[in-house]
């Protein structure tokens, strides 16, 4: 059994790992798990493969409209009254909000972001989709240009006690490709008992330790004991939970009925875990804001100065401070 404390406190966590190990699935579930918990729960799909809509149960033809294509009606609400940010244009994926920035709030969800790029999915959690990479991006464009609307989304996120966000990221490495792995509370790694899902690990855990970005290890399609050990001796302390081979999830993935009761009682007890990990972390609200702002500048020096004919350290604003207990969304 095990028992869940609550400290009052919202948290984003993000789903990452190796292609086909099975984190989009994780996600969902645990998505799902949270949800029939009763808080506010919102399940972003942030990966260039998007399937979490369909593991949520959600049809296609149900599916909101992709952030990633309406990116400049999303900054036009974002950028609100703000005096630093001229105009949507000038509004890049790492810009931070300041005094007059349009906040979002998971507990009210009834502005505009929410209202339009939002679906209920049917255990009650809220799912959004930045959109595939389609035929008019080749050769143009790269996902990350899409990725960056959820970027701005948790810039200007007030999550409060007992509401989550779970973003399932794009698969390995290639989450570092943005700011957007620094947004979180708690990274979930999902590695298969395998030398390249070990490899995923040790490559995603040396560079989040640069910019102390924390990572814990969910082990996935574990088929007994020795495939366990070979997890713990190859990630150790970092290894917080498993998931046991499941004759339910693989109905799930087959499109077959599916509910959360229907899983392996060791299974359910590693959502659980993963829930009671995550209410344990303490909320760092001024370490966000300082990523923010460093990755801003990174970016701004990098390309986005050049992108706009704009000097973009100029968007932040330094008396703003982050977090609900100092901050009131915008009406």
């Amino acid at each position: 059994m095990v028992f869940i404390i609550r400290l009052d406190r919202g948290v984003r966590v993000a789903f990452v790992g190796k292609g086909g190990s099975g984190k989009t699935t994780l996600s969902a579930l645990f998505a799902r798990y949270v949800a029939s918990q009763g808080g506010p729960v919102v399940a972003i799909d942030a990966d260039i493969n998007q399937h979490l809509g369909m593991i949520l149960g959600v049809e296609d033809t149900e599916l909101p409209p992709p952030m990633g294509a309406h990116l400049t009606e999303i900054k036009e609400y974002l950028r609100g009254d703000n005096p630093r940010i001229t105009s949507a244009a000038a509004m890049v994926k790492t810009t931070p909000p300041g005094r007059g920035s349009n906040l979002l709030d998971l507990g009210e969800r009834d502005d505009p972001i929410h209202d339009r790029f939002a679906t209920t999915t049917p255990e009650g959690a809220w799912l959004m989709v930045t959109g595939p990479f389609n035929e008019d991006d080749l050769g143009v464009a790269c996902y990350h240009s899409k990725v960056g609307a959820v970027e701005l989304y948790l810039n200007h996120l007030l999550d409060g006690p007992d509401e989550y966000v779970v973003v399932d990221m794009t698969a390995g490495a290639d989450s570092f490709a943005s700011g957007l792995f620094t947004r979180f509370d708690l990274t979930y790694l999902v590695a298969e008992p395998t030398r390249q899902g070990v490899g995923v690990y040790r490559q995603y855990r040396d560079y989040a330790a640069e910019h102390g970005v924390p990572v814990a290890v969910v082990g996935n399609k574990v088929h007994g004991p020795d495939d366990l050990a070979f997890l713990r001796r190859h990630v150790g302390d970092d290894l917080v939970t498993w998931f046991e081979h499941s004759p339910a999830v693989r109905a799930l993935e087959q499109g077959r009925p599916f509910a959360l009761d229907d899983l392996e009682p060791a299974n359910a007890d590693s959502l659980a875990m993963l829930l009671k990990i995550l209410d344990n972390r303490p909320k760092n609200w001024a370490r966000f804001g300082d990523q923010a702002v460093e990755f801003h500048l990174r970016n701004a020096d990098a390309w986005a100065n050049r992108a706009t004919g704009q000097d973009l350290a100029a968007q932040i604003d330094p008396d703003f401070v982050y977090g609900p207990a100092h901050t009131t969304v915008a009406s």
